[in-house]
């Protein structure tokens, strides 16, 4: 099946099953504005947890943080946002759609790059173990023309970027013959610089309203606060800041869900360093957040990490950590040094001094910043895309969210067999029981078969079948969404053998 079928299904799926909903559908929903249903919820809380404490409880220098979402108009001056802050817009004339530009040639080197995968996968097939990649790679003729298409797009994409040159973007766009997907034409205006922020006004009054914004970043809030954080906690450098908080961008919307949203919630860190050991602490930082993602289990060769194309003004080093999306490779994580811009950029227009004395040197200075910064949205597509699965058995088929048991929004189902012989108000007893430590749900509806079903559906990783036999001898069937395979326990050994699946611990431990 196409990726792309595979994807429309999965955004079926998180809206049947009560995982995404599109914001104010009654009146035709909000353009790239969503909901998170009643297991959406549980989800993205549990991402938040894993990341939080990842971060606030593994690392003695690390701690939080929760800015508001209004704040002084000046600080966007001063970090560039109210200048600088701007995407590369192009609308087709015909379909009167706006697109990001530098979106459509990126998505057109990819395409460049499928090809060249292609051949590769068809060439694996072909001559099995004897296969040389590397070889082929530098010696068959269609991977080299492919290839140089690639490295001579790309080479003119960067000098473009770079050099803020929106004529070539353009010219890009028109040379490589790059059609609207929703007029199929190629009828494009000039490439314009557009400000992402959103405004607005506080105040009692119409003439004493002063204009504030929406904040783009979390990351702000943390830099103006980073002094009264040291103090209080009497923080030594290095240390970090981390925060959780809803952001805003008015973006141009990518047909992919909720992977781009003009609403949306970050998971921000800022580790301030001593200046000059900024980079090693970035390649730390790198190696520490891709180890995160991959402790998930969602296999290693989906994920790499992308040097960026252009350093944004602040940056000396930024990469990001992308993940293998049914729509092809896509940023999920940041991680850059900022150097001291944004502190040093915060006492030039505030006025204040907002140095760091360390003890060790018997000096003050500007600190200079590490930064990782993850979109839960982006977080949850990405745990959402790698564990939903078709699957074909003996007798039929299933859908599965096979979701880490640590992250699933329901961890344990309690199924009486029937409703009846007081096999229901055992499996109450035992929900009772397990509400505490677990999100526990009870289903009595339609046959078991279909009820396994729905949990598969749902993500359930245990379903716990209370039977005639559980009066006998107080045992329970315990059935394992991934496998299917059933196990007679004791309705004591429940707790530990739930708790010890779905501990953090098993995740923390590989980190």
């Amino acid at each position: 099946m196409a990726q792309e079928d595979i994807f429309k299904k999965l955004v079926a799926h998180c809206k049947e099953y009560g995982y995404v909903f599109q914001s104010s559908e009654i009146y035709d929903g909000l353009s790239a504005v969503y909901d998170y249903g009643q297991y959406g919820v549980e989800l993205k809380n549990n991402i938040k947890k894993y990341w939080w404490d990842s971060m606030v409880l593994l690392h003695e220098n690390v701690v939080g943080l929760d800015s508001a979402i209004f704040m002084h108009p000046t600080i966007w001056k001063a970090s560039g946002h109210v200048d600088a802050f701007n995407d590369p817009l192009i609308d087709n004339k015909d379909s009167k759609k706006r697109y990001r530009a530098d979106v459509l040639i990126e998505d057109q080197l990819a395409k460049i790059e499928e090809k060249i995968n292609k051949e590769i996968t068809k060439a694996k097939k072909r001559f099995g173990d004897a296969f040389d990649e590397k070889q082929f790679r530098e010696t068959n003729p269609r991977v080299l023309a492919n290839q140089k298409k690639f490295d001579d797009l790309h080479e003119r994409y960067t000098k473009a970027l770079n050099d803020s040159d929106l004529n070539e973007l353009k010219q890009i766009i028109v040379d490589q013959e790059i059609a609207c997907p929703i007029s199929g034409t190629r009828n494009w205006t000039d490439v314009r610089q557009f400000n992402l922020m959103f405004s607005t006004e506080m105040g009692s009054t119409s003439d004493g309203a002063m204009k504030i914004y929406l904040r783009p970043e979390t990351a702000q809030g943390i830099f103006v606060n980073y002094l009264n954080v040291q103090k209080s906690g009497r923080m030594k450098i290095p240390f970090g800041i981390a925060q959780i908080g809803k952001a805003f961008r008015n973006e141009i919307v990518a047909r992919q869900f909720i992977f781009r949203m003009r609403e949306f919630e970050q998971m921000e860190m800022q580790f301030f360093v001593r200046p000059g050991t900024e980079l090693d602490w970035f390649k730390n930082w790198k190696s520490t957040r891709m180890k995160w993602h991959q402790a998930l289990g969602f296999g290693e060769e989906n994920y790499r990490f992308h040097e960026h194309e252009k350093l944004a003004h602040y940056a000396n080093a930024a990469v990001d950590i992308e993940y293998k999306f049914p729509f092809g490779f896509k940023e999920v994580e940041g991680i850059h040094s900022r150097t001291d811009f944004d502190l040093s950029q915060h006492e030039k227009y505030s006025g204040r001094k907002i140095r760091y004395f360390d003890p060790e040197l018997n000096e003050s200075y500007v600190p200079y910043v590490v930064e990782t910064s993850i979109g839960v949205d982006r977080m949850f597509l990405q745990v959402i895309s790698a564990a939903y699965c078709e699957e074909e058995l003996e007798k039929d088929s299933r859908v599965v969210l096979k979701l880490p048991p640590v992250l699933a929004p329901v961890k344990l189902a309690v199924l009486p067999l029937v409703k009846k012989d007081g096999l229901p108000e055992k499996a109450r007893e035992i929900i009772d029981n397990l509400k505490f430590d677990f999100n526990c749900q009870y289903d009595e509806k339609d046959s078991i078969g279909k009820r396994y079903r729905r949990q598969d559906a749902i993500g359930t990783p245990f379903c716990v079948t209370v039977d005639h036999q559980t009066s006998e001898d107080n045992s329970v069937t315990i059935r394992y969404r991934d496998s299917m395979k059933q196990e007679r326990v004791n309705i004591s050994e429940l707790g530990r053998i739930i708790g010890e699946k779905v501990s953090m611990r098993n995740l923390f431990e590989k980190l």
